[in-house]
């Protein structure tokens, strides 16, 4: 192909008017995005012990992820989830091809379970729309333009506002929108600015996010193989096409040369032409297409999910043992990356031994080491701690306290350890300490305790 499909030969942009039909896929993909609009617009304003659902403060560098807060001393988690999350876009493309981008993008949920749906709502389906765009500006075409982009406008609104709580939280959207506009200005204006931004995209943009802008499409292209599942025409099954003739039946594939696989696709593609970079694998092929077939009482799926390799051996989609392999490494990174998320403390401690020192000889017959230990405070609220030997014969005699941790803060603090000479009985002596915040031992960390050994 050498010319772009949403551009016409004069270079000026081709829109689309796809066909909405309701199959069996459709149905599956909008329970799918009833769910997940439900999700993103009360994530939020969810709540998991005390903290957010969801948030990404980039501002603050404070970010929450199923109630746990990740400070900038969590690096190391976000490190490996990015790792973990290339790692499974590569391995889920090469398994199940482009997927993700016919059921579970943002992109695609919104423009076509929700600005599409306004759309055909207010204007009626494909062929409606084309002709109410090259009709003349009457009272009626302005009506309905007006009240479509009017409602397209107020869509874009909550989007914005959503997706700015996400940054900042629920309770800052909340004091932007109760409280007057000059003290959240900034606040005011990027709202306004999401607001204009989503409102081009799904307005005007549309299928070119998914077809020139997003790199996924591209990616693709490099990771998938003969043996990557995708949505396909089996052409050994419907070659050669021709329109629907009893008589010479034997003669032709099942293809009957529609043209609704191509009339129904956002991105305008005729997947008769094999994977294209453009199919987002959205099923809308499928589910016009098992209509046909039902109707010319032809086994349904000649349009399906299929590899090439399926194809050519003529077997059905399955689970096959590289998909279950890639899968259950994808569930295995997972698990991992979730294992180190829930188990990680709100507080963490690094105790060091004064470099250079040796134990000093104290009042009492007891040894004394001198520590610095810094503590970082990972959790959403400010904490008072302290320093307690695990043995009761130790003590902890500080030159500066730790005090009060603010919330995703760390502090220092400067001690002495102290133990009895008689108890020790190496040069080199392990001393276990607790951390402990309200009455609760948070860490526990071991140091070593360097003294005279006694004979």
């Amino acid at each position: 192909m050498d010319s772009l499909l949403d551009a016409r030969e004069d270079g000026e942009r081709k829109w689309m008017y796809p066909l909405l039909r309701k199959g069996r896929y459709y149905k599956w993909r909008s329970w799918l995005s009833y769910v997940y609009l439900i999700l993103f617009f009360t994530g939020p304003f969810l709540r998991i012990n005390g903290q957010p659902f969801l948030m990404l403060n980039v501002i603050d560098r404070q970010f929450v992820l199923l109630g746990q807060v990740f400070w900038p001393q969590d690096i190391f988690l976000f490190m490996l989830a990015s790792l973990v999350f290339v790692v499974c876009v590569v391995l889920f493309t090469i398994a199940f091809g482009r997927i993700f981008c016919g059921w579970i993008c943002p992109q695609t949920i919104f423009m076509e379970m929700v600005f599409r749906k306004i759309e055909i709502w207010i204007e009626g389906d494909a062929g409606k729309r084309k002709k109410l765009d090259t009709a003349p500006w009457t009272k009626d075409k302005i009506g309905k333009k007006t009240l479509k982009h009017f409602l397209f406008l107020i869509v874009s609104f909550l989007i914005a506002n959503t997706f700015l709580a996400y940054i900042i939280g629920s309770e800052g959207l909340i004091n932007i929108i109760t409280q007057p506009v000059n003290l959240h200005w900034v606040g005011f204006f990027s709202i306004w600015v999401f607001t204009i931004v989503f409102y081009l995209v799904y307005s005007q943009v549309r299928e070119l996010v998914c077809t020139v802008i997003c790199p996924y499409g591209r990616l693709q292209g490099v990771l998938m193989d003969e043996n990557t599942l995708v949505v396909a025409y089996n052409e050994v099954r419907g070659e050669p096409r021709g329109k629907l003739d009893k008589t010479a039946a034997s003669l032709k594939g099942d293809c009957v040369d529609c043209g609704l696989c191509v009339a129904v696709c956002p991105t305008g593609i005729d997947i008769r032409n094999g994977t294209q970079m453009e199919c987002i694998n959205c099923t809308a092929c499928i589910d016009v297409c098992d209509e046909v077939m039902d109707k010319i009482n032809k086994p349904r799926n000649l349009v399906g999910y299929f590899s090439e390799s399926m194809i050519r051996t003529q077997q059905k989609p399955t689970f096959n043992g590289r998909m279950k392999g890639y899968s259950v490494v994808i569930t295995a990174l997972m698990v991992v990356l979730g294992y180190f998320i829930f188990n990680r403390t709100d507080m963490d401690i690094t105790v060091m031994r004064g470099a250079g020192m040796l134990y000093q000889e104290q009042p009492g017959g007891y040894i004394s080491n001198i520590y610095n230990a810094d503590i970082t405070n990972k959790s959403n609220n400010s904490r008072n701690i302290i320093l307690k030997p695990e043995d009761k014969y130790v003590k902890i005699k500080y030159i500066q306290a730790p005090g009060i941790a603010g919330k995703g803060s760390e502090v220092k603090t400067v001690f002495f350890i102290l133990i009895p000479a008689a108890k020790i009985n190496a040069l080199k002596t392990d001393v276990r300490l607790q951390l402990i915040s309200g009455n609760k031992i948070i860490q526990t960390v071991t140091t070593t305790f360097v003294g005279p050994l006694n004979n």
